[in-house]
């Protein structure tokens, strides 16, 4: 324990124990900036970061001996590690726990509450701090798996710290909308992309989503001078109180204040129409007492040297006694007016009533980490990102016409036809794509969709996990890995899938195009993806080089080498994982005919690369292991609540769960398929064994109900109004008739005599 406790990871708190690593010196990454390639045989024991709680081995790092043996010993690790953790102390355990304190947890993210001067918002605070407020509003909605936000951090951080003391005028706040607790106030907010910066006028009582940052760049410099643009922007009415005006006094004014004594300094400082030096300095004085900052611009010449004004940016300086004088400042820079001002006699803070941040700590949750082989392809993370995907990144946006519905309706296509997960899961993606073909709409709500993709209509046999577990995508840090990785865990199985099985897209606009999976991605990452400047890369490597893709094998190709591109440019960067760094994948020890050397210099046999490729995002590497029991799939997700089943560590060799658990599931939810590796198995020859995928998939269609069709809430609402109608319609017929058949009787009868 003591052994452990002396090194901490940025963003975690002090005394937080290290886990133990057992790391092969080879790893690699992914191009979105979260790692997906990690180094086999990892074996991390977190001891804070996510659910459950675990406490991590009492046991010091690996020595450098220990960690190159991991990758020969990877077969036998888990179990040892595993019996290793259950073998600790309890007393032990609860110290562990103890040692994490609070703010070590996932919700600390990429800024800590009562650490960063940055507001760390959230669902339940950011409508409270931004309305009727009497300071206004920056704040920054971004995402912590995003790899620019992550790169992003220390300059906010370092932005808040600098203007920390304007903090009564206008606050710098963030709100992490990956968090599953802020998806829903996110989409209010209608943040699209990450990171997104709003600013929220002071005493703003309606409910807005906030002023777009209009900046030319992010460097903290532009930042913080638009924040003196949107505070001058403000109406005198609605002015934050504590806010003095910011615009320039005249000539006339400076006599009168000459003139006048009031017991306080008076500043101010004269500077160029374009210089925010002064509106800097009004705002760093703004919790000190005893003196009063002005700023003068210099188009009085005249004036100027009558004060012996010379150059500017300069401070004339009127003393509590009344003398006056032009003060000589080391440096005509912000810094040096502020230091120099605050540092004047009887010039202390006063106490402003500044409410109490928003952001306090959460109780640390811990997690227990998965143990995964790295050689494997997981269900849940192929399944998590799809659940993050579908009910987060696309609900981002409230609905969806033109470009963007084309954009998904094809993408949709593509996952449906080519996705080799299980049966129910590929169903629902089955489902949404028969009902997006037939939508003769322009515009849909995306809530339609999600309705579908929670099963609000309970349709027998789709299902899809509704929260996060992330396995071969787990990062030593929440923010890192993660959707990411999965994404690109995605990409590439489709890429694959479409190369094995290019009849999946018989019948669809994609038949024969050998760039149709490029296509769709690249169209879906520029239209949908939440880290902007990451699409705009992808854009730009897309727009190069993948007109040149002729044949399915050269589609996969392109994406594995922009995947190890990016990774080469990414690497060193603060969104690259520690314990997954990014280098060039697949490493030596898991595809030893990869990597070949021409003269001396590292080469790529990219016949041997299609092959792992392959094999390795092929159907039969695909495993089960800590996927989420469907139970009964018509729920459509998950557990309530999205908890986690899965007790300890379990081995990636081992089956997961009670093996006699599928067995008693109902046949109509989960229909008899073959496993895939006893059936549609693709081998390192790249060639296909046995059963073929096309039938494997029409065995699982084979049971889904007929009347299971994929209506939403849209639809069933439309057939009701269009029932109402019809229904009113009728009746008006039928009383129209009578009446005319009443009045006719009257009209033509004749009285007997």
């Amino acid at each position: 324990m003591a052994g452990s406790a002396g090194t901490d990871f940025p963003g975690l708190n002090r005394g937080t124990p290290l886990e133990m690593t057992l790391m092969d010196p080879w790893g690699a990454s992914d191009s979105f900036g979260d790692d997906i390639y990690g180094p086999l045989g990892s074996r991390r024991l977190p001891c804070t970061c996510a659910r459950e709680r675990r406490p991590p081995p009492g046991s010091p790092p690996p020595g450098p001996r220990f960690r190159a043996a991991s990758s020969a010993r990877s077969s036998g690790a888990p179990a040892t590690t595993a019996a290793r953790a259950r073998r600790l102390p309890p007393l032990l355990v609860l110290l562990a726990a103890a040692a994490a304190g609070p703010g070590a947890g996932g919700a600390a993210r990429l800024y800590r509450a009562g650490e960063d001067a940055v507001w760390v918002l959230d669902s339940g605070s950011v409508r409270g701090a931004t309305a009727n407020s009497s300071a206004a509003w920056l704040v920054q909605f971004y995402s912590s798996w995003c790899g620019h936000c992550i790169g992003y951090a220390p300059t906010w951080r370092a932005l808040a710290g600098d203007v920390r003391d304007w903090a009564a005028a206008i606050r710098v706040a963030a709100l992490d909308c990956a968090e599953e607790e802020n998806h829903e106030v996110c989409r209010a907010y209608d943040v699209h992309f990450y990171p997104t910066f709003r600013y929220f006028k002071a005493f703003t009582k309606e409910f807005i989503t906030g002023e777009n940052f209009k900046g030319p760049d992010r460097e903290l410099q532009t930042v913080r001078r638009t924040m003196i643009d949107f505070l001058q922007n403000h109406t005198d009415g609605h002015r934050p109180p504590a806010c003095p005006p910011l615009g320039p006094v005249r000539p006339s004014d400076i006599l009168s204040l000459l003139d006048s004594r009031d017991g306080r300094y008076v500043a101010i400082l004269f500077e160029s129409n374009s210089s925010y030096v002064g509106r800097e300095v009004i705002l760093d004085l703004l919790p000190y007492e005893n003196i009063v900052v002005k700023r003068a611009l210099d188009t009085d010449k005249a004036f100027l040297e009558k004060l012996g004004v010379s150059s500017v940016p300069s401070c004339y300086l009127i003393y509590p006694n009344g003398s006056h004088g032009l003060i000589n400042i080391g440096k005509p820079l912000r810094s040096f007016f502020s230091s120099y001002l605050k540092s004047l006699p009887d010039v202390r803070k006063k106490l402003l009533s500044v409410p109490e941040r928003p952001n306090k700590a959460k109780t640390p949750e811990t997690v227990v980490w998965r143990e995964f082989d790295r050689a494997k392809l997981y269900t849940a993370d192929l399944e998590s990102g799809l659940h993050y995907l579908l009910r987060v990144e696309l609900a981002a946006h409230k609905s969806l016409a033109g470009a963007e519905l084309r954009t998904l309706k094809d993408f949709v296509t593509v996952l449906a036809k080519l996705f080799p997960g299980r049966a129910p899961v590929r169903k629902l993606l089955e489902t949404l794509q028969e009902w997006l073909a037939s939508l003769p709409l322009d515009r849909i709500p995306y809530n339609a969709v999600l309705d579908l993709a929670n099963n609000k209509m309970r349709i027998s046999g789709i299902f899809l996990i509704n929260h996060i577990k992330w396995v071969g995508c787990q990062g030593s840090r929440p923010e890192f890995r993660g959707y990411t990785c999965a994404l690109w865990k995605l990409f590439h199985t489709l890429t694959v899938q479409a190369g094995a099985h290019p009849e999946a897209l018989d019948g669809t606009a994609f038949e024969g195009d050998p760039q149709a999976v490029l296509q769709s991605i690249r169209r879906y990452v520029r239209t949908f993806f939440g880290c902007k400047e990451c699409a705009e890369h992808f854009e730009e490597l897309a727009r190069e080089s993948m007109g040149s893709v002729k044949t399915a094998d050269q589609a996969t190709l392109w994406l594995w080498k922009q995947h190890n591109f990016v990774n080469n440019r990414l690497a060193g960067h603060l969104s690259e994982d520690p314990k997954f760094p990014k280098v060039p994948w697949p490493s030596p020890d898991l595809c030893p005919a990869c990597h070949e050397e021409v003269k001396g210099l590292h080469s790529w046999n990219e016949g041997q690369v299609l092959l792992f490729l392959k094999q390795h995002y092929g159907s039969g590497n695909l495993v089960d292991t800590y996927a989420e029991d469907q139970g009964d799939a018509s729920d459509g997700g998950g557990p309530p609540g999205g908890g986690e089943r899965e007790r300890g560590h379990a081995s990636p060799e081992e089956p997961r769960g009670d093996p006699r658990a599928e067995s008693a599931r109902p046949p109509s939810v989960l229909p008899p398929r073959p496993r895939l590796s006893e059936g549609s198995q693709l081998g390192l020859d790249g060639r296909l064994q046995s059963v073929s995928w096309a039938e494997g998939r029409r065995e699982a269609e084979a049971v889904v109900p007929f009347l299971g069709m994929g209506f939403s809430s849209l639809d069933m609402s439309l057939c009701v109004v269009l029932y109402v109608a019809s229904s009113l319609f009728l009746m008006m017929m039928y009383f129209f008739f009578r009446v005319r058949s009443k009045r006719w009787k009257v009209r033509h009868h004749r009285p007997s005599v």
